[in-house]
């Protein structure tokens, strides 16, 4: 997998006598460059539990919404962020549970104290610690993340759905 091609992103649903199908398959389109490099395809997200998936052929283009880090309230966000070798993303955190999977390369999460380096086809729960992200590789790190909005711990000064920032 190349972290220079774009994801292919394919949704699937049901027709309006049930019958199941894709719905859409396209590539997707950059929808951030952060700051030090980074790109960050926005997936998908839901904002609601249990998430809407009604019958019918034309769903809202729920990745097509503009980007916040966080997930909306009760729901969850869905992106594929690349990060270029030197990489080096500001420290911060959010009201999530996010599950993330290295889909390419090498990356490091640095946190208040420790740091931890993943690998291709390593996963990580994160349960809303304050962190950054850092490519001290030579190829692009490419990373999915599924966020979940969570309690709120109370501690810190969290990125929140009023504050579009880089990162992811």
């Amino acid at each position: 997998m190349s972290g220079d091609a774009a994801p292919r992103r394919v949704v699937t649903g049901h027709d309006a006598k049930g019958v199941a199908k894709v719905l859409t398959d396209a590539v997707l389109p950059t929808a951030k460059l952060g700051q030090a490099g980074s790109r960050v395809f926005h997936v998908w997200n839901t904002d609601a539990m249990p998430a809407d998936i009604a019958l019918g052929e034309h769903p809202q283009d729920m990745g097509a919404l503009p980007h916040i880090t966080p997930p909306p309230l009760d729901g969850t966000r869905f992106v594929i962020i690349d990060y270029p070798p030197g990489n080096t993303g500001a420290m911060h955190r959010t009201e999530t549970i996010d599950y993330v999977i290295v889909l390419a390369g090498e990356i490091d999460m640095e946190m208040d104290d420790s740091t931890v380096h993943l690998r291709t086809g390593d996963v990580m729960i994160q349960r809303g610690t304050y962190h950054a992200w850092r490519n001290r590789g030579t190829v692009t790190a490419r990373i999915a993340f599924v966020l979940v909005d969570a309690e709120p711990l109370g501690i810190g000064h969290p990125r929140t759905r009023e504050a579009p920032t880089g990162g992811h």
